[in-house]
């Protein structure tokens, strides 16, 4: 089990073996400093971090610059304890984008979510407008850009996931917009020859945040859990930190397109009775499972990169346990059950 906060974050930024690899063939074969932008959201720290550890391990000199806002300095000292370097700056503001360093290997993690009804045009801008001149200013570097399961329509459980092949479906504006963001690296990379990786993830796991702590937490309150969207992927944070690292060797023109999730479909009522075992509580259920949900087939990655180091079953036991502690939470739900696109 995971005890402490900063356990879990020694543990998500915690490099394997082909992590130090991916950094070395970086500093030889493919050269350059690693630039994030957009580093202060929920992966950003532990995948910096990552990136620092697997360099010093490898025993290369790696500039590892994180790009945010950095309202909060402690943010920021957070990164810099580390030995990443930090740079403060609104990517919006005209002329932000000319006054960061050049960088041969970037990625991308600037994104906004939640909010977006009633405010489309500012989730447009960071999604879509924003990616389009970060595209633009690093057309010389190899970038590897986050994306979303969520571009994706629903499918119908017989179907199985979405694969990489599967058509662009985008319910609502958020979706809309995030399909735009992987529009605008397409178009660079067709135009000037970019090599771009684009990783269309969903859900990542981090203790703090998460579905399954959305799951748990509705559990362990003793309040009915929402069966409106019945089936789920997720990852372990640190699985997809470690892919998105091993993506930047595989950045090509046009894009290459990774899913990134974990193997299993898991049903929300057998997750929350698990946790109902857990907390030696019979959860309570709301609504029905629909024949559809927003599901992701990562079966490409999987054969690239392997399967995710953490399985479902320990991501279940870690949640629970650190609920039961009164681990530190985020308080960002991820507002999963959602089918409509409304967020």
């Amino acid at each position: 089990m995971i005890h402490t906060e900063s356990e879990l974050e020694e543990r998500l930024s915690r490099p394997s073996d082909a992590d130090v690899d991916a950094l070395r063939q970086l500093d030889g074969d493919l050269l350059g400093d690693l630039l994030i932008v957009g580093a202060s959201g929920k992966m950003g720290p532990s995948l910096a971090s990552l990136a620092q550890r697997a360099a010093e391990k490898a025993g290369v000199r790696r500039r590892v610059i994180a790009v945010a806002r950095f309202r909060e300095r402690e943010a920021r000292d957070r990164f810099e304890a580390n030995g990443i370097e930090t740079v403060a700056c609104d990517l919006l503001e005209p002329g932000a984008l000319e006054k960061l360093p050049d960088a041969p290997n970037v990625i991308f993690m600037a994104a906004r979510k939640f909010g977006t009804a009633g405010a489309e045009y500012l989730s447009w801008a960071s999604n879509t407008y924003l990616a389009g001149q970060v595209a633009e200013r690093f057309r010389r570097s190899r970038i590897v850009a986050f994306s979303s399961g969520n571009i994706y329509p629903l499918r119908r459980l017989n179907e199985g996931g979405a694969t990489e092949e599967t058509l662009p479906g985008p319910v609502g504006e958020y979706a809309q917009s995030v399909l735009g963001r992987e529009r605008m690296f397409e178009y660079v990379s067709h135009q000037y020859g970019t090599p771009v990786a684009l990783l269309r993830l969903n859900y990542a796991i981090d203790l703090r945040y998460g579905v399954l702590l959305d799951i748990a937490r509705v559990v362990y309150n003793r309040q009915p859990v929402d069966l409106r969207m019945g089936f789920v992927n997720v990852i372990w944070q640190g699985d997809a930190n470690s892919v998105c690292l091993r993506s930047i060797a595989h950045c090509a023109s046009p894009p290459a397109i990774f899913n990134l999730t974990g193997p299993e479909t898991l049903s929300v009522r057998y997750v929350a009775e698990q946790f109902g075992k857990r907390f030696g509580i019979v959860p309570e259920f709301a609504g029905v499972e629909s024949d559809s949900a927003l599901l992701n087939n990562a079966a490409k990655a999987h054969r690239l990169f392997g399967y995710p180091t953490v399985t479902a079953g320990e991501l279940i036991d870690w949640t629970a346990d650190w609920l039961m502690r009164s681990g530190k939470v985020h308080n960002k739900p991820t507002h999963f059950q959602v089918r409509d696109g409304a967020f």
